[in-house]
């Protein structure tokens, strides 16, 4: 039994949800969304609230369960309001600069990054913070790695490229450790 499969979506009112062969088709104010639905799984919307069970019981039944609700449960969200990541970039000589819909980097490399927004994903820049944000939740997290594997945060300094709300454990150098 599948605890997150077997909670009920509640469907907002300015979101339309279809289901026929196999696919949920997700409409809201901010665009669409689509998922293909597993044959172990069913879906039932009944006024305003949409249940996903399974047809059979099983372990990959039991397993698709919780994921297909969440994700349909995501998709909902992201058509109405939208998800968003924010992205720090700390460390001497680290800029960011939107050109277009591609984010340019510059890291200390030889060569500048250049990262280009799929369909459907925003790029923002404020000084050193990157906005990232979508109706996808898992394309905005995706991207958002995408940039911070470019330059991860170091333990030393904290330069490098962190989420917002990421915290960074620092270590002591080696002056620090030596004079124990």
């Amino acid at each position: 039994m599948s605890r997150i499969g077997k909670k009920i979506i509640i469907i907002p009112e300015n979101v339309e949800v279809k289901f026929d062969k196999g696919e949920v088709v997700v409409k809201g104010s901010k665009g669409e969304l689509s998922q293909l639905i597993p044959l172990e799984l069913e879906i039932s919307i009944k006024d305003k609230e949409l249940l996903v069970t399974p047809k059979r019981k099983g372990k990959d039944a039991s397993a698709l369960w919780g994921l297909i609700r969440s994700l349909i449960a995501n998709m909902i969200q992201g058509v109405s309001e939208g998800f968003e990541k924010q992205l720090e970039i700390n460390g001497v000589g680290y800029r960011v600069v939107l050109e277009g819909k591609t984010l340019v980097l510059s890291l200390g490399l030889s060569h500048s990054v250049k990262i280009e927004a799929p369909e459907k994903i925003e790029f923002k820049v404020e000084k050193n913070i990157i906005t990232v944000s979508g109706i996808d939740k898992q394309a905005v997290g995706q991207i958002a790695a995408k940039i911070r594997d470019q330059k991860k945060p170091e333990p030393y300094k904290g330069k490098g490229i962190r989420y917002i709300d990421e915290v960074i454990r620092r270590k002591s150098g080696k002056k620090a450790a030596g004079s124990e």
